[in-house]
């Protein structure tokens, strides 16, 4: 068995380990954070189930840590509140980014962790099998439901060789994306094998298995080896260390092979992490931003090696660099060892240790700007500045180019990228807060921007509307239900939001959903890419959104459809797309019976007079749960 099938049969609850067959598996682990953590934990306390029964849950507050109103302050206080009330652990504003703190002080190999964030998968990093999900399925799993999914195909990817100087793991998950492309992913999870493993550092794989959200992966997972041991110990949780590694005629579904030694520095060119091409054939571009950190590349190590190249340099006239460290942890080292004090010398500005500009929470570029970026995503106006142009490059790309004011090839610096993984780590984990013991009564703080999410009602034997909106290729979550600084403090306020909802693909569709008693939605291909927030779906359903039609949809956001009763209806034939047009009248007569007699539904474009047949890939677990009206009303009945 490789890998995956390893870690999946030890925590198989149901279904058939065949590819394509829904299953369902146990979950060790869950994590929230702060922008999609505040809905799954009302979704938590409308289950009814007073702890949670996970091995350890952790409720971290790193997305919007700018409190520029008391919204961000109150939604705080109610995680920490409802948080301590249900047995989960608090992971403080300034503790560090969610994924960055999880896989130094709580990720196990072995263990199965299901996060409300898409990028949740860096802790396949250590061999953990760490999957990105919307917050009412992560709500099931830690009341101690099991979680469903398709059975993954797997994909070998063998790493052989060794990365040259200056060539880093960044460069491999680009490379990655380059040949596999933002959809390649989809249905599969990514395993890494081959004696260029051995190379790579936790944090190296880390980044890897992190950015491999943006193949559209269920999720992407590394060995865990005698590295993992290495990294656990000098955490001080050797105790934790599994050894996982794929038996020696493990097969695979798919199987590509890199060699490191072959790679050279790279960037994803804007606007998609799949527009991937090598730092020399971009040229030396002038660089008016880079910023540096977000959960892809803010370890020690990154951090370290950054802080070597901006040494005794000075920071571009013309270039603003901001640094923000993952974690306290990371901070904390580096402040201690004098590496933060280079920074500063150089003339970067430090952030705290949270996402920060990577989720657009500040430090959106000027007009125009070009703007590099060691992050997961580049999609249009994501920056705050619709203008700009942002690349996707690695820490070392980033410091060198901040220096010299354009795009530039590290490998032209003359001094070593060999940085020395600690034999152990500063520890301290006071800024985590432990539940209170069962039994206690701990009082719940609720803020006044906190307000109850919308629930679905049982799906109705006729289904009838207009089409509001056509959207093009990769809509993502950004375009759906943007979270920007002035939008993220109303995560809590779904009434507030859907004001907002679509609104850069089409100003006006709010007011149109609203004015027209809602209606269906029309995209195309890998609709709802990127971010796992349920806010996507939860603001639609707001506006009264009956189906959603497109070519083809993003895992997590097709699960976050239906875990709110919105039918995801993908085309029979992809150039129907061009048969509906805005504002056409759609109709689909006797839903529910043909949702329950198979997997076609036919729409009917009542102003063209003809019928669209449109696939709906959903189980029969699923079917039931979009006849109730969504996941919750589903559980309700069930329990």
């Amino acid at each position: 068995m490789n890998i995956t099938q390893k870690i999946i049969k030890n925590h198989l609850v149901s279904g058939n380990m065949v590819a394509g067959e829904e299953i369902s598996i146990r979950i060790d682990q869950t994590l929230t954070q702060d922008s999609t953590g505040t809905m799954a934990y009302l979704e938590f306390e409308a289950i009814g189930i007073p702890r949670v029964k996970t091995k350890k849950s952790v409720a971290y507050i790193d997305h919007n840590t700018l409190q520029s109103g008391f919204e961000n302050a109150d939604d705080h206080k109610y995680i920490q509140t409802v948080t301590k009330k249900h047995g989960i652990h608090f992971s403080r504003p300034g503790n560090g980014i969610c994924h960055q703190v999880h896989l130094e002080r709580f990720g196990v190999p072995g263990m199965t962790l299901l996060g409300s964030d898409s990028h949740t998968p860096t802790g396949g990093g250590i061999g953990m099998l760490a999957i990105g999900a919307g917050g009412m399925d992560v709500a099931v799993a830690m009341g101690g439901g099991a979680y469903y999914l398709t059975m993954p195909k797997v994909v070998k990817v063998n790493l052989t060789g060794k990365l040259n100087p200056w060539v880093a793991a960044k460069d491999i998950i680009l490379e990655v994306l380059r040949r596999l492309s933002v959809k390649g992913g989809v249905g599969k999870v990514i395993e890494y094998v081959g004696e260029g493993v051995k190379s790579l550092t936790v944090p190296e794989r880390a980044t890897i298995t992190n950015m491999g959200a943006e193949l559209g992966a269920t999720t992407s997972v590394f060995p865990s080896d005698e590295t993992t041991r290495a990294f656990l110990k000098a955490q001080g949780r050797e105790e934790d260390y599994t050894e996982i590694l794929p038996d020696a005629d493990a097969t695979y579904d798919e199987e590509l092979t890199i060699d490191l030694s072959t790679l050279a520095p790279m960037a994803a060119k804007p606007h998609m992490p799949d527009n991937v091409d090598t730092i020399t054939n971009i040229g030396p571009i002038k660089v008016d931003q880079v910023a540096i950190g977000s959960c892809t590349n803010s370890s020690y190590m990154d951090m370290m090696k950054v802080a070597r190249i901006l040494k005794g340099n000075t920071v571009h006239e013309d270039v603003s660099l901001v640094i923000a460290p993952g974690s306290k942890q990371v901070l904390n080292m580096l402040s201690q060892n004098g590496a933060l004090a280079d920074m500063i010398a150089a003339g970067a500005r430090i952030l705290e240790s949270a996402c920060g500009p990577c989720i657009g929470m500040g430090q959106s570029p000027k007009t125009d700007a070009i703007s590099l970026r060691t992050f997961n995503r580049n999609f249009e106006g994501r920056s705050g500045t619709v203008s700009a142009q942002v690349y996707l490059v690695s820490p070392e790309v980033a410091a060198i180019s901040a220096i010299k004011g354009v795009l530039t090839d590290p490998r032209e610096l003359d001094m070593s990228n060999i940085i020395d993984m600690p034999e152990k780590f500063l520890i301290n984990d006071n800024m985590v807060v432990e539940p209170a013991p069962e039994g206690n009564d701990v009082e719940v703080v609720r803020g006044p921007n906190i307000k109850p999410f919308p629930v679905n009602v049982a799906l109705p034997e006729n289904l009838k509307g207009k089409s509001l909106i056509k959207v093009e290729d990769n809509i993502t979550t950004d375009h759906i239900m943007p979270s920007n600084a002035k939008l993220l403090p109303y995560r809590s306020n779904v009434p507030y939001l859907s004001e907002y909802c679509l609104t850069p693909c089409d100003p006006e569709f709010p007011a149109r959903a609203k004015e027209n008693g809602g209606g269906f939605i029309i995209g195309g291909s890998n609709y709802g890419q990127g971010s796992s927030r349920e806010h996507a779906a939860l603001a639609p359903l707001y506006l009264g959104i009956k189906a959603v039609i497109v070519k083809s949809f993003a895992r997590i956001h097709m699960a976050n459809l239906i875990n709110s009763g919105i039918l995801p209806l993908v085309l029979e034939n992809e150039a129907d797309y061009d048969r509906i047009d805005m504002m056409d009248e759609l109709a689909i007569d006797d839903v529910r019976t043909q949702l329950t007699s198979g997997n076609k539904i036919v729409v009917k474009n009542i102003t063209k007079g003809i019928e669209i047949p449109t696939i709906i890939n959903v189980s029969d677990r699923q079917k039931d749960m979009l006849l109730a009206g969504g996941l919750l009303n589903y559980t309700r009945e069930n329990n």
